[in-house]
């Protein structure tokens, strides 16, 4: 049996993925080339912003359509945020294509789910089931303790598709609600893995050759062990700092409120942190900031700004905003602009407001900005991004950085990629097995997105 993983989204979906990979792979699968040659196919969706359904369905269709010209009759399921949102519904649209449906917090059931499909299909049943705390279909519903309680997982099943780097999740779903957001309803509340646990993937993660973790969840930095309760964020920090072996540190995404002194300090003061933050802000103005229910103000960020680059003179910020939220008014979108002008991210997220299922946006604020205004704020906003973003490399030019390899240039064979400490790509010259090594690298030109070096001296 083979199986083949489509993934759209954020890189707790890129992480799942692994995650159901390497429990498909214990189950005796394995990875196909295509779907053109998969016994299951699994589909990892996206529900953040609009369009996520409409993507999947069409997608569905082709595959549909791929199964019926090469004469093939995969199982085919639907996993993550989509799948949790969707449920029945997505099985009775999609009847005829989908026999699986899995929640967000049931990927552990993957392989089990895909064989009870198997057994239907062979008994003449075929019909759909859906897992979303219990299983359904003709065998009997299996109760399942505490689904959405257990954000553990099996140490060294996880199949990395990173040479380099490794995802480590620290934190499943969201207590915050934000107006906008459908991530605690397709991710549940808020859980904390334990600090043993986390600990124990990353030593796994740097035994197996990474160079590089990535601490994940929906916010971060609100992280508080339940198997240690003097273990904080910052403390957490410290404990995967103290592991031998690793180089790079990476985390994502805290929220601004959240940020604390304690976090400041950490990344200020803990080498192997990576010296870039990802704060999003989501506007810039306080009155829509209200609106959103994200509990600080324009001011109070601008002041969290010049505390981190008071104490971290080199950190790289990055945010994510959107506009053309309900209500947002011109003046509001003129404050966006300014404070992007005033704090000068090297990287920005950015996207128009669409409104996404069960959010209280969705239940209490009507839709009212234009699509026309929408594209039209967007554009100015990245306009303004691009510029700031380009006079910020151009200013990195001559600078000595030091670069991670993660991968080959998509552009030309002897071109390595990596990223600096601050989470600027950058392109250079060098063989192959360079790849997930330290190098310096001189700053020559800067390009819009990225910049390009020459080497200096050998990768350590």
């Amino acid at each position: 049996m083979k199986y083949f993983i489509e993934t759209y989204g954020c890189q707790m979906n890129v992480h799942d993925s692994e995650r159901m990979a390497g429990l498909l792979e214990q189950s005796g699968y394995d990875p196909a080339d295509s779907e053109l040659d998969a016994d299951l196919i699994v589909i990892n969706t996206c529900s953040v912003r609009d369009g996520a359904e409409h993507k999947l369905y069409t997608r569905l269709g082709q595959i549909r359509e791929i199964a019926r010209d090469h004469g093939r009759n995969p199982i085919v399921a639907v996993a993550g945020c989509v799948a949790q949102q969707e449920g029945e519904k997505l099985l009775k649209r999609s009847a005829g294509i989908v026999d699986l449906v899995v929640g967000t917090q049931q990927i552990k059931m993957l392989p089990m789910l895909a064989e009870r499909v198997l057994s239907e299909q062979r008994s003449g049943g075929a019909r759909p089931l859906r897992v979303e705390g219990r299983v359904e279909g003709r065998v009997e519903r299996v109760a399942i303790d505490n689904p959405y309680e257990d954000p553990s997982f099996p140490l060294g099943i996880v199949r990395r598709g990173d040479p380099v780097r490794a995802y480590v999740t620290i934190i499943e779903g969201c207590n915050d609600f934000c107006a906008f957001c459908v991530v605690p309803y397709t991710r549940g509340h808020e859980r904390m893995r334990a600090r043993a646990e986390i600990l124990a993937e990353v030593r796994e993660a740097v035994a197996s050759g990474r160079r590089e973790v990535q601490l994940l969840g929906q916010i971060v930095n609100h992280y508080q062990a339940p198997d240690d309760p003097s273990c904080d964020f910052p403390a957490l920090l410290e404990a995967v700092h103290d592991i031998p072996g690793l180089d790079r540190i990476r985390f994502a995404s805290p929220h601004p409120r959240h940020t604390s002194d304690r976090v400041i300090a950490a990344v200020r003061d803990l080498p192997k942190v990576c010296k870039h933050l990802h704060l999003p802000v989501q506007s810039g103005s306080s009155r829509v900031l209200a609106q959103m229910r994200r509990r600080h103000t324009r001011e109070e960020y601008l002041d969290l700004v010049a505390r981190i680059r008071a104490a971290i003179p080199n950190v790289q910020l990055s945010t994510d905003m959107i506009v053309g939220f309900p209500g947002e008014s011109e003046a509001d979108f003129e404050d966006t602009l300014s404070l992007t002008a005033a704090v000068g991210y090297h990287s920005m997220f950015s996207f128009k407001y669409s409104e996404r299922p069960n959010t209280l946006a969705s239940k209490r604020m009507p839709d009212d900005v234009t699509e026309e205004v929408k594209t039209r704020r967007i554009v100015a906003l990245q306009a303004l991004q691009r510029s700031v973003q380009s006079d910020l490399f151009q200013r990195s030019i001559g600078q000595i950085a030091q670069v991670l390899v993660d991968a080959t240039s998509r552009r030309r064979e002897w071109e390595l990629t990596g990223r600096t400490s601050g989470n600027t790509v950058v392109n250079f010259p060098g063989p192959p097995d360079w790849l997930g090594r330290l190098v310096d690298v001189t700053i020559r030109r800067a390009g819009p997105n990225s910049v390009w070096g020459e080497p200096v001296g050998q990768p350590s």
